[in-house]
Order: C-alpha cells, then structure tokens, then sequence
C-alpha cells in the first residue's frame, strides 16, 4: 500500500472525488459501518447501529506551508472515560444540532474554541462503530488559518498538529493488542513523537488513507 503526500490543494481534490458527500444514514446498505468490529482476530458481530449513541467528530485538516496537517486533542487525564487519550474533537449529538455537521463544529468549538467561521467542510466518513456503543460520524474539513484556539480545560489537555503525510502512510500503521473485557482485542495505533493515536482514532484515520487511497 502506497503512501499518501499530498499538498493541501491535493488533498481537496481527491476529497471531493473519494468522499462521501452526505453523511451516512442508519442501515446503509451501499456501505456498512466500519468498526473496532473488523480488526479482531476472531470475527465478532458489530454493534447494533441503531442501538448506540449518535456523535460526531471533526476530521480537521490545516493547510500549512510545509504540508497539511491534522489537528488532534488530548483528552484530559481528568475525564471519566478515554482520559488522556488522543482524540478528534468531537461529541455526542444533542437533538437540537439537526446535522453531524453541527454537532462536530459545536464540540469543537466547546472543546478547543475554534471559530466554526474558519471551518469549511469538505464530506464525509462512514459511521464508526465503537466497542463502547457510539455511532460516530466522522466530518472531514478544511481550517484555514490563521485561528487561534482556546483549551476548555475541564475536556482536553492539549491540541497539537500532526504532519498529514505521517498519517496517511501505511507504513505508520501499526496493528496492536490488549486484553479487554476478558476478549484480546487489536487495533490501530500510530505513535506520533511522544504521542500515542489509537483505538477509534486511530481507526478513523486508517479509514481516511483507504477511502482516499481508493
């Protein structure tokens, strides 16, 4: 599998051919969820798609003179569940958003304070199925500097760039393991310096590369 270093204006294109241009509807046959589901070493069935939490997250990429990159979060260590983990931002759908659109530009906003004004969508991901019930729609856009974030400290951490180059090389994909719920379970992972992508991330990532990659 082949890497992927494409300029910004390189990447919006090939976004806009590869895709989707509407985010997935429940029980979409052309292409199912993808999932934790589809890495384990012994098949297991997916979630029940209608049973899990809507959410959404923003997929943002930020072009920069060297090269694209991704804008991530770190959850903070403080949060009940996936504290400290590195994350899109994102979150729950509130019945009042009407869109995953909204909702990913309201958590983000919520969560790292940039400007929806600075954020111009370009598609979409199929729903990601997590093991811990969430249906998540991934939002893939452009951010356009300059922007200046603002951490809400009660949900993350730190945000940081990651070249876009890194991540879309396959060679930078790991498959790794752990014991979970009495199940060896594998995943993504794609340690970035002292940071450490994975699990539905990670995923979500790897889904990008093969939608992209074609």
């Amino acid at each position: 599998m082949q890497a992927l270093n494409l300029t910004a204006d390189e990447f919006i294109a090939l976004a806009k051919r590869r895709l989707r241009p509407e985010p997935p509807s429940f029980g979409d046959v052309i292409s199912r969820p993808r999932g934790d589901h589809e890495m384990q070493p012994q098949p297991i069935a997916p979630p029940d798609e209608k049973a899990a939490v809507p959410a959404a997250v923003l997929i943002p990429i930020v072009p920069r003179p060297d090269g694209p990159t991704v804008l991530l979060t770190q959850r903070a260590a403080a949060l009940r569940s996936h504290s400290a983990q590195v994350a899109f931002p994102g979150g729950r759908v509130d019945a009042v958003d009407g869109s995953p659109v909204v909702t990913a530009l309201r958590e983000t906003e919520e969560e790292i304070g940039l400007p929806r004004e600075r954020v111009r969508t370009l598609g979409f991901l199929d729903a990601y199925l997590t093991g811990t019930g969430y249906r998540i729609v991934p939002v893939v856009a452009l951010v356009e500097p300059p922007f200046s974030l603002v951490l809400n400290a009660h949900e993350v951490d730190d945000a940081f760039e990651a070249p876009l180059s890194f991540l879309l090389d396959p060679a930078n994909h790991r498959r790794e393991g752990r014991e979970w719920q009495g199940m060896y379970r594998t995943y993504y992972a794609m340690p970035f310096g002292d940071r450490y992508i994975w699990g539905a991330t990670a995923g979500m990532i790897r889904n990008l590369y093969e939608r992209l990659a074609g």
